[in-house]
């Protein structure tokens, strides 16, 4: 199930993700409707090159999921929609609660509504995040070097399954956690052909990161300008980073196998073969530079995992996902771009 003739729905379409899903499916013909607010710094950016691209497949919509109009005439002509839209911030959500339950659960209820009064079978794929199983305090960590690891064997060959129990912190954990119980639900009660990916560290091209989201782009960036990466903790926090082009192929795999998936949730990210932490990331960009990187330490942040690696088990089974590309790789193609997009603002300096 591919769709038809319908155009694609993503909301969300000129962030980081959105737009290497959109540049991906103009590429495959289809026609995108790129559904976006552009309160992001950078997403015009990422509108802009899409538009430049695929002038023919690429239909912006500029509106806020609160939108129901616009939010309904979209749906109403979509085939499929990838639900990428949303408030993507732990810090944001501690300091603004209203605004992150408004955009986070708020917005997706009404996306699922708009779904539901179409009458017809509309695949849905949404965004939920790794947050939604909480801290982790439960599991047993040891420091090995600069990581830490789960003391429990299978938990460190495997990492964290889907059977994990929910266990919402924070705000941004309650309202990405309601939503995509929210959107299993629907599944279950209305027959939407819905599923749900808990999505681990996503960096890659078209990711311009900050202090409190989309920590592997930021610390290049930083490092790229010559200035310090504060880290909060001690940086041995270990995390599975994935490459977003090896995510887009789950969200498009999870599309053509909507019927044999439809209700289900998938941890995603890089695996225990890309598990590695903060300090490891900033060694590995030392590296590449060949120069030192000024650290500046922070207490931790609420909600923090200390050790969070997805079990890629179920998704590589049902999806037939192929091994994600390993991380310095990644890091290398994350970072030659980066390169790129500062040279035209050099040249113009």
């Amino acid at each position: 199930m591919m769709g038809g003739e319908r155009p694609v729905l993503v909301t969300g379409g000129a962030g980081f993700i959105g737009a290497n899903l959109a540049d991906r499916l103009a590429a495959k013909g289809h026609t995108v409707l790129v559904y976006d607010a552009l309160t992001r710094p950078g997403v015009e950016a990422n509108l802009a090159w899409l538009r430049r691209r695929h002038p023919r497949r690429v239909v912006p919509i500029i509106a806020d999921l609160g939108d129901a109009t616009e939010l309904g005439r979209a749906v109403g002509e979509a085939g499929a929609v990838f639900h990428l839209a949303a408030q993507v911030a732990v810090t944001t959500s501690l300091d603004d609660p209203a605004r992150d339950f408004a955009t986070n659960l708020q917005g997706t209820f009404g996306l699922l509504e708009a779904v539901r009064r179409q009458g017809r079978a509309v695949p849905l794929l949404f965004a939920s995040t790794n947050k939604v199983y909480g801290g982790l305090a439960d599991l047993a960590l040891e420091r090995a070097g600069e990581a830490y690891l789960p003391v429990r064997h299978d938990i460190r060959a495997h990492g964290i399954g889907e059977d994990r129990p929910l266990d919402f912190h924070t705000p941004y954990g309650c309202s990405k956690g309601a939503a995509d119980q929210y959107v299993l639900d629907y599944a279950r009660s209305f027959g939407i052909p819905a599923a749900v990916f808990r999505m681990s560290c996503i960096y890659g091209p078209r990711q311009r990161g900050t202090e409190d989201q989309g920590w592997v782009a930021h610390f290049l960036i930083r490092a790229l300008t010559g200035q310090p990466i504060s880290i909060f903790g001690d940086g041995c926090q270990v995390r599975d980073i994935l490459l977003v082009e090896d995510a887009v192929d789950a969200y498009l795999a999870a599309w053509r196998r909507i019927d044999a998936v439809r209700g289900m949730a998938f941890n995603l990210g890089g695996g225990p073969a890309n598990a590695v932490s903060l300090l490891q990331v900033i060694r590995a960009i030392e590296a590449l530079l060949g120069r030192p990187v000024e650290i500046r330490h922070g207490d931790w942040r609420a909600g923090d995992q200390r050790y969070y690696v997805s079990d890629t088990r179920r998704a590589r089974d049902l999806l037939g996902l192929a091994p994600p590309r390993p991380w310095r790789d990644g890091l290398r193609a994350l970072a030659a771009w980066l390169r790129e997009e500062q040279a035209p603002a050099e040249a113009l300096s």
